[in-house]
């Protein structure tokens, strides 16, 4: 277990003494930005469902791959990155300006632990821009409309949503969120999105206690969801090979890694 490390910054709405989801991920995939509370619901959790690290890993794979695609083989030079959790390595901004350095991106985030250190941390190329936004996923006309401000409106935007929609509780109002943020981003714009599942052909029936301990213990409550379900987020949209299946297995290679219970796709804006 790593030492308990103590954030800097503050905040009104930090709470050191419930567990967070930014920090807990950290924790899960090595980070030291986070607190005592945060190790022991995330050892628990660990306990309870095994695999949640390497879900943590696999999603992080997930995003270097996908940003590299489309920065690389999609000419992708702007990216609304929504629900960006702490800085780590080979974020979205640093992925995307190794392959274009005058890509702009775009964080956005409500947790005060996550802004404190995307102020710091997240810097960029002097070619491309780097900018953070602090507004919650559940007004995304707030999002956009200082998104708007950075990010050219008339370019086609890579929106990436990693394990942020599972925080939306009501699958209506998730569906609602990414129709109205794919409705303001031209053609040939790009959804990545990943989301926890309970399907049990990829494991996802250990999701159930596991967040069931989550949600009496940590915020904010989370829920899984099926695959029909979270396929329905891409709805008008144009999936890319090779469609909605686990993260760990998306465009991974001739060896990927074991499935884990975590969806994740990429699609086109037609």
């Amino acid at each position: 277990m790593n030492g308990s490390h103590t954030p800097t910054g503050g905040s009104a709405r930090l709470n050191t003494g419930v567990a967070h989801n930014a920090r807990v991920w950290n924790y899960w995939i090595g980070g030291k930005d986070n607190y005592e509370v945060d190790q022991r619901v995330g050892e628990h959790v660990a306990t309870v469902f095994p695999v949640i690290r390497d879900v943590a890993r696999a999603d992080r794979a997930f995003l270097r791959r996908a940003v590299a695609l489309l920065a690389g083989e999609h000419g992708v030079r702007q990216f609304l990155d929504i629900g960006t959790g702490l800085p780590t390595v080979d974020n979205t901004h640093e992925i995307a300006q190794r392959i274009a350095p005058d890509s702009r991106v775009v964080y956005v985030d409500n947790d005060p632990v996550v802004l404190v250190h995307a102020r710091t941390l997240l810097t960029g190329t002097r070619e491309g821009v780097t900018d953070y936004i602090d507004a919650d996923v559940r007004d995304p006309d707030a999002i956009l409309e200082r998104a708007a401000r950075i990010l050219d409106p008339a370019r086609p935007v890579a929106v990436m949503m990693l394990g942020i929609l599972n925080f939306v509780l009501d699958t209506d109002e998730a569906r609602d969120i990414v129709r109205r943020v794919m409705a303001a981003v031209p053609s040939g714009s790009f959804l990545a999105l990943t989301h926890p599942t309970f399907d049990a052909g990829i494991g996802g029936e250990g999701q159930i206690p596991a967040m069931e301990f989550w949600n009496e213990n940590a915020v904010p409550p989370i829920t899984a969801r099926g695959g029909a379900d979270i396929a329905s987020f891409f709805e008008g949209l144009e999936l890319l090979e090779p469609g909605l299946v686990s993260c760990s297995r998306w465009r991974a290679g001739a060896d990927p890694a074991a499935p884990v219970p975590q969806y994740g796709a990429v699609a086109v804006k037609p």
